[in-house]
């Protein structure tokens, strides 16, 4: 982590610099599109980001791995240890002994952060040593409270918000949710090979796909146009989710906005490019493409550039003239994610 951001955020001690700057690294390794979005956060803000999603991919390191994927035993051993680390820090992080959980327990205090969204995450991640699949929609989004909805509950208060924290607090769970169905989509074939499958049974049924039928397709390399229909059921049951949470994006803080924004119209263009690549996610990763990813940045800088402006107008009819091109900015920035969704 860079020595700016963690100066600003006035985090001094060594080993906690260490801490946040390791959680920076597991950021930008594993969520390259989040990390982007980060960037155009206050820089005194990021470490606490970096903190939440460092956390949060470390814990999914530990259930996700490739290395010895039915060894379960080891794995529960290694995702207790973890839990318990986490329990003893956030009582006292002094007694932490993980570095990924000494910043996560810093930023949980520097942020009063509740601590149940911390441990309805690891009970999410606890299943996923031993489920394998959701019967039920009903069943998946039981699950994707504990890994997804909370992440967004935990950003709150990093990221501040123009309204009581409650009021915008279903939005932000569901653009976690949002989030991580189109995680669900576009690695369909990845957590095939690790014997899950987190399309919801009753969803594939309706097209007549079951398990056997996407284990054929990711080892045969070969499509069925059922299996094209199921996976686009799921693009638009992800997208309805995206419209629940873009009204959201107005409630937060003027100058978290355009980082969320930008977050939201990246996710939502991986639907797009896996749409446009013919829901081939058994087969293949759909990313979006660099030139549409620096454009969104771009654009997310220039809201930046514009929110900052205007908090340093202050008082004054110059200030009113500002919240006027701010409110402006906000219902523009919302009606282009509605578009950018659809």
């Amino acid at each position: 982590m860079t020595n700016r951001e963690l100066d600003a955020a006035g985090i001094t001690d060594p080993a906690l610099r260490d801490a946040y700057s390791r959680c920076r690294s597991l950021n930008a390794r594993h969520g390259k599109t989040y990390f982007l979005a980060t960037r155009l956060l206050p820089v005194e803000r990021r470490p606490a980001v970096h903190a939440l999603y460092g956390f949060a991919r470390w814990a999914d390191d530990i259930v996700d791995s490739l290395a010895a994927p039915l060894d379960t035993g080891s794995r529960s051993t290694d995702l207790a240890d973890l839990q318990s680390d986490l329990e003893r820090g956030l009582l006292d992080r002094k007694k932490c002994t993980d570095p990924v959980v000494l910043a996560l327990a810093d930023t949980a205090q520097r942020y009063d952060i509740d601590h149940r969204h911390f441990s309805d995450f690891m009970m999410s991640m606890r299943s996923d040593l031993h489920v394998t699949d959701y019967p039920t929609l009903d069943d998946l989004q039981t699950y994707m409270h504990g890994s997804a909805a909370v992440i967004g509950l935990q950003m709150l208060p990093v990221l501040g918000t123009v309204v009581p924290r409650e009021e915008a607090a279903p939005s932000a769970a569901a653009l976690g949710v949002a989030f991580q169905m189109t995680n669900f989509l576009r690695d369909v074939g990845e957590d095939l090979d690790r014997g899950r499958v987190y399309l919801p049974a009753d969803l594939l049924q309706v097209h007549g796909v079951d398990r056997e039928f996407l284990l054929w397709s990711r080892k045969t390399g070969r499509s069925d146009p059922r299996i094209v229909e199921a996976l686009r059921a799921f693009e638009n049951l992800t997208r309805a989710v995206y419209r629940e949470a873009v009204r959201g994006l107005a409630m937060l803080d003027p100058v978290s906005r355009p980082c969320i924004r930008t977050a939201f119209v990246l996710y939502g263009g991986i639907l797009d490019a896996i749409a446009e690549d013919g829901y081939a996610v058994l087969h293949r990763r759909s990313a979006v493409p660099r030139p549409r990813r620096a454009a969104v940045a771009l654009d997310g800088l220039m809201r930046v550039m514009a929110a900052r402006a205007t908090s340093r107008a202050g008082t004054g009819p110059f200030a009113v003239r500002a919240q006027d091109r701010l409110r402006s900015e906000q219902r523009e920035s919302t009606s282009q994610a509605q578009k950018e969704i659809a």
